[in-house]
């Protein structure tokens, strides 16, 4: 009996798929079609599920599909209630879940203006109704998103997502194909057009799970990146979509950063297509390499685009100050931590602080006053450090009793014609500041 029950619907929802237009838009038995609709949707209508199914599934056998697409609505609405209805009996189920699919798939080719709605239903109902199953599903999705583009339904993407990292691990779908789907979701999620702020956080809290879920697949190690993409930067260094998919891939690889291709690729991307962000890059990766001069380069270059906002530069600035101090360019981390602290104020603690130890690890030449000088200057900013910033008070303290042992004695002094509360101006390494003398009594 169940074998003749499937046999049954399969035949039903084939019915409509045939080519009836010829025939008027309520087909051959238009009288009888325009009966089963009536009935079955009083019942629908009143939410008497049940009581209406057996009129829809009349309606459908004898309806063409062009007679109602409400037809095909309802009857995927049907179909749901029934998967779950039996759920434990697999055949069925499996038959039921069929049925919904080709109702999904007439309704976008019978009416072609909303095919788009139809394949994005379709989508969330696979993820909803087909398990254990990542090759059904990954085609069907990919099928989905071909034809639908940006107007795919975002989470369509997450579950392809899904998909294609289960078809790798199953052995059925190879790294660069796991690679390129996920590169081309992406690319399409950020064309998705948002309607209202709700839509635009869905998109982004997508967007942001699909990278997680690919990040933490470990399908892109970086030996399989470099193997990759070597050969294609090799033979196109000047492909801008290629360098900057080289680089968007390598930048969320862990440990992929340091090595020549993605170096290589980030220059690239610069040159053909200079922004803030590509010089900040270069910045980090010459950075990282001690490649000084080249760092300071470009930081110094994404300080100067437009683009950036003051607070981003502040950053950048106080970001080439601790690099340039590290690497003993006093007079340019100088200024640059001082610009940093112009720019924003919430980083006024740490730049004083830094500016202080700048001030204070420089080496001034003249006499013997000339010589330590700089550390009343250090001891400045590090006061202004502890009274702008709570959090650095304890350390700031402890290198002011540090500098503070280096102030001349007072009879020393005295010998230069220097007395406590003077003002003394200090000009050192291409640094100039004006302090107070003090000395040690």
């Amino acid at each position: 009996m169940k074998k003749i029950t499937l046999a049954i619907l399969a035949i039903m929802l084939a019915v409509p798929a045939a080519n009836l237009a010829a025939q008027g838009k309520y087909g051959a038995d238009s009288a009888q079609c325009l009966i089963y609709l009536s009935y079955y949707k009083e019942y629908y209508k009143q939410k008497a599920y049940e009581d209406a199914l057996p009129s829809w599934r009349k309606a459908y056998k004898t309806c063409p599909a062009t007679a109602s697409q409400n037809m095909l609505l309802d009857g995927t609405n049907l179909m749901r209630r029934l998967i779950v209805r039996h759920s434990s009996d697999a055949a069925y189920r499996q038959a039921l879940v069929d049925s919904l699919m080709t109702l999904h798939d007439i309704r976008a080719q019978y009416y072609p203006n909303y095919k788009v709605s139809a394949l994005n239903n379709k989508g969330i109902d696979m993820s909803n109704y087909i398990k254990n199953d990542p090759e059904t599903l990954y085609k069907g999705y990919n099928e989905i998103i071909a034809f639908n583009k940006e107007k795919t339904k975002p989470a369509i993407f997450l579950f392809d997502m899904q998909a294609a990292i289960d078809m790798f691990n199953a052995g059925k779908l190879g790294a660069e194909e796991v690679i390129n789907t996920y590169q081309n979701n992406l690319e399409l999620l950020d064309k998705v057009k948002a309607d209202s702020a709700e839509d635009a956080e869905q998109i982004k809290n997508v967007r942001t799970d699909v990278e997680s879920l690919f990040i933490s697949s470990k399908v892109a190690s970086c030996e399989e990146l470099l193997k990759l993409f070597g050969p294609r930067y090799n033979a196109n260094p000047n492909d801008l979509a290629l360098v900057t998919n080289i680089v968007r891939m390598m930048s969320i690889t862990e440990g992929c950063q340091d090595n020549d291709l993605f170096l290589n690729a980030v220059t690239s991307m610069y040159k053909l297509e200079p922004s803030y962000n590509s010089a900040y890059y270069l910045y980090r990766l010459n950075a990282a390499r001690d490649n000084v001069d080249a760092a300071i380069k470009y930081i110094e270059e994404a300080i100067g685009y437009d683009e950036s906002d003051s607070k981003t530069d502040a950053d950048y600035y106080y970001q080439e100050a601790a690099f340039c101090f590290k690497n003993g360019r006093f007079s340019k981390a100088y200024a640059a931590a001082r610009e940093a602290a112009e720019l924003d104020s919430s980083l006024s603690g740490k730049c004083f602080f830094l500016i202080g130890q700048i001030w204070g690890a420089t080496a001034c030449g003249g006499d013997e006053i000339g010589k330590r000088a700089h550390f009343w200057v250090a001891v400045d900013y590090l006061q202004k450090a502890r009274a702008a910033d709570p959090s650095l008070a304890e350390e700031a303290g402890r290198m002011i009793g540090q500098y503070s042992r280096y102030f001349p004695q007072t009879a020393e002094a005295f010998m230069y014609d220097i007395i406590d509360g003077q003002s003394y101006t200090v000009s050192c390494n291409g640094m100039t500041a004006t302090t107070t003398v003090r000395t040690q009594k």
